[in-house]
This record gives structure tokens, sequence and C-alpha cells, in this order.
């Protein structure tokens, strides 16, 4: 495999991780924009604008990029998220040009104002139905919980306020400031033909101009509250804890992620073994997840109302107990063994390669091949470990709950 990078004069990026033995690709358009770019009275536009994408182009309808996606065979969707808004399909080597083609043309979408109006009204729907189904919403109530004012801690769905408020200048205001040539960047992965690639991008997107947007990353200041909502429709309890942790940047973060699969993976790990199989809950998880700026250990819980309290005891039991005692150098190897594991079976086709080659390049500007991280994950000492425990103490955390009980 070939790593190969490329920049046109306005500043459009192409990477692409080559492979001549494969048999398909993965390509798309990754913009550096989400819901921590968005300010409150714009809560929700990079999702809405996700959807606008669809809507048509000056030089093809919704029906027509749809058609045309499927004339070609193509695997391809979008997706919102607090850092990006990414735009991908899957083909057979041979449509290359063609998937190109519509995606760039889909970059710049003709954002009518009969189209705004009518898809605000699905957005709205979307929202309602979201907080119709606990604990979704209380995820984003738990970051406001935690890092307050923090960028992070914008929803990527918006409020059916903002999305109710909000008109089409202010999205086309927006998309031409965040979907600029400087803050987006083609990726690809799989048996791509890279100069034919170039070629095309630059007949493609290099008229498309650059702004220079920029965007806020400070440090974030952990607060250890708590809150409940009480929502007698639920049958469970839901409890879902929050704290700061190592960010995309950190060489840490490897380190973390072996942590939360030692103590709170979905199976085999202390939380599952004191918790889910005894049947205590019915489910519990301990994740890491990285941002630019900050990262995030995310704990989630579902039991029976009456056993919340005794279940958050034995949780914080946990995470004192490792605090207190560290992990083990067996828990240390078959963590690794676990993670190494997902890393190769979850990027043996191009488009999961796509996100990993998108998404080094979106938070960090850098390619990592599989070995790469193979690597890293088997560099982690016991001490890595410990110093990420002593720096991200687990038992300090926020905490949002949601059900049927009336007080906890």
């Amino acid at each position: 495999m070939e790593f190969r990078k490329h920049r046109l004069a306005n500043g459009l990026e192409i990477v692409a991780e080559c492979n001549p033995a494969a048999h398909t690709m993965g390509l798309g358009f990754f913009v550096r924009t989400g819901a921590r770019d968005e300010t409150p009275e714009l809560a929700g536009i990079s999702h809405f604008l996700e959807h606008m994408v669809f809507k048509g182009t000056p030089r093809r309808s919704a029906e027509d990029v749809n058609r045309e996606f499927d004339e070609i065979g193509a695997h391809y969707n979008a997706f919102t998220s607090e850092e990006s808004t990414v735009y991908y399909a899957s083909v057979l080597p041979e449509y290359q040009g063609a998937a190109l083609d519509i995606l760039a043309d889909i970059m710049r979408p003709s954002l009518r104002a009969s189209d705004f109006e009518m898809e605000k009204k699905v957005i709205v729907e979307e929202i309602q139905m979201y907080l119709d189904q606990p604990p979704y919403g209380m995820d984003d109530r738990l970051k406001q919980i935690c890092f307050g004012g923090h960028p992070i801690a914008n929803s990527v769905i918006g409020s059916e306020e903002s999305v109710t408020a909000m008109s089409p200048e202010q999205m086309l205001l927006y998309h031409r400031d965040r979907y600029s040539a400087d803050n987006l960047f083609i990726a690809a992965a799989g048996k791509v033909d890279f100069d034919a690639l170039v070629e095309q991008a630059e007949e493609l997107c290099g008229s498309w101009d650059s702004t220079n947007p920029t965007r806020d990353t400070p440090p974030a200041t952990m607060k250890p509250a708590m809150e409940h909502k009480t929502l007698a429709s639920c049958t469970q309890q839901y409890a879902l804890l929050l704290r700061d942790a190592p960010a995309a940047g950190d060489a840490d973060r490897f380190a973390a992620k072996l942590l939360t699969t030692i103590v709170g993976d979905d199976s085999g790990s202390r939380m599952y073994w004191d918790l889910v199989d005894p049947g205590l809950v019915e489910s519990a998880s301990l994740g890491h997840y990285e941002y630019q700026g900050l990262g995030m250990f995310y704990t989630w819980v579902a039991c029976e109302p009456d056993d919340t309290a005794d279940n958050l005891a034995r949780l914080k039991e946990i995470f004192e107990a490792v605090e207190r005692d560290g992990i083990t150098a067996d828990e240390l190897t078959q963590a690794k063994n676990k993670v190494k594991a997902r890393v190769v079976l979850g990027n043996e086709r191009p488009r999961s390669r796509l996100f990993n080659v998108g998404g080094n390049w979106l938070q960090r500007r850098e390619y990592r091949a599989v070995a790469d991280d193979l690597n890293a994950v088997n560099s982690v000492t016991l001490d890595d470990v410990l110093a990420v425990i002593a720096k991200y103490p687990l038992s300090q955390y926020a905490t949002a709950t949601v059900g049927p009980l009336e007080k906890l």
C-alpha cells in the first residue's frame, strides 16, 4: 500500500491510501465542520445542511443524484458529528471518476428556499423522534453538565427552536464559509488511481474559493455535577457518566482505549463480570472518545429502576479499585489482543480504511497505516495506563440519569 497526497492551488487537499490488490475503493469529502463550530442560534445547521446537500444541484436534481449513484452500484451515505460532516461512496474502481463527479457536484448544492422549508419539517420531526427515545437527548445534556459552555457540548441535531428559527440566508452563508476549498478535503482508499483523482479534482474543484475558516479548541474543565430527569414512559433507568480524557492529539490515547477495554468493554471486562454477567444490569460499558483538544470517558448503564442506586455504587467501587490497585499484566495483554483484532478486522474493507485515512487527516493531518496503530497498541506499558488513571481518575465524573424514578 502507498499513501499519496496533493494540494490544489486553492488549498483543497487530496489524500489516499492506494492498494493495487484491492477490488473496491472508498471515496469521500470530509468537511471540517460540525456541531462544535455552531453558534447557539445556528445549533443543528451542520446536520441540516447535510440533508440539504442531497436536495439537488444546478446540474442534478435530487432524483438524478440518487439515480446516478444507483447506476454505478455505489454504497453511499453521509453523517454529521461534533467535528465533521462526511459524504462518501464505495464503488468499483472503474467508477472512481463517476463517483467523484457526483460527490463534488453535491458539495455545491442549490440550497433552494422551497427545499429548505420542506426539509426543516423533516428535521423537526427527527428531533421529536430523537427525544422520544430515552436516554437519547440526555447525552447532549450530560456534555453540558460536564463541560458547561464548551463548544464540544453543542448538540449535533440542534433543538426544535433553533432549527425552526433558521433561515435559508443563514444556511447559504454557513455553506459558503464552512464548505470552502481550504476547509474540506478528498480522501480515498482501496484501488485508487491517484493521478486521475488529482486531475479530476482539479477540474471539478479547482475554482472553489477559500475562506480560511477557524475552529475554537479551548481546554475543557470537567464539573462532577449530577442531574436526574423523571420520564414515566421509560421501563428501565438509564445512567450516563462522563469525564474528560486524552484528546485526539495526545499520545496517551492508546493507553486510554486499552484502559476502557479492561474496565468497561462489552465482554470480558470488569464491568461485564461484576455487573452484566450476574444480571445486575441490562447493559454497562465504558468507552473513550477523542476530539480535537479534549477527549471523553463515557459510561453507560441501563438497569431496573429500583436497582439504580446500588448499581451506581457498585460502578464507583469498580472505578475506585482501578485507581487504588491498578491493572494486571494479564489484563493489559488481553486488552491489547482485543484492540488489535478489532483494528485489523475493522480495516479489511476499503470503506473502513477510508474512514481511518480521513479521520486521521481530519484530526491530526497525519497518515496512519494499520501497522502504525498495531505498533502503538503493542508499545503501551502498564505504567502508561497507570499514568492515564492518575491523570483522569474514573471515579470523578458528571452524571445524568433518566427513567421512571421520581428521585435518585
